[in-house]
């Protein structure tokens, strides 16, 4: 089972970032942290990477069904969207995790219809950007 969603656009890293929270806002989404791999693996271990960076993104609808459905979900939240341009001028590329495949981990069947709900809103991002 794929546990990601995948497009690549072919813009700029800063564009491919607009539009990616722009895609997350118009399905419920707000972004909760942003963590730069890139400045990150300089800082800590004096490393050069590509640009990388990742979105923690939370609709708080669901995040709260899912709270209330299971008490320690939130080790799986928020839902991750990564960024990344692993050249220069190249394609950006964009993913969001597949919270299904996330919660075969749960043994929780309540949590399923909830899963599925993220799941289409996030493939819905995924092709909207």
């Amino acid at each position: 089972m794929a546990y990601c969603f995948t497009k690549s656009l072919s813009c700029t890293f800063d564009e491919a970032k607009t539009k990616t929270t722009a895609a997350l806002q118009e399905q419920g989404f707000g972004v909760l942290t942003e963590i730069d791999v890139q400045a990150t693996l300089k800082k800590k271990l004096d490393v050069d990477f590509y640009r990388y960076q990742i979105l923690g993104a939370c609709n708080p609808k669901m995040a709260y069904q899912a709270l209330q459905a299971e008490d320690k979900i939130g080790t799986m939240l928020p839902c991750n969207v990564i960024l990344q341009q692993k050249t220069e001028n190249g394609p950006v590329e964009i993913s969001a995790v597949d919270p299904m495949a996330s919660m075969q981990a749960i043994e929780n069947k309540s949590l399923h219809p909830i899963a599925e709900t993220v799941q289409k809103m996030l493939k819905t991002v995924i092709e909207n950007i």
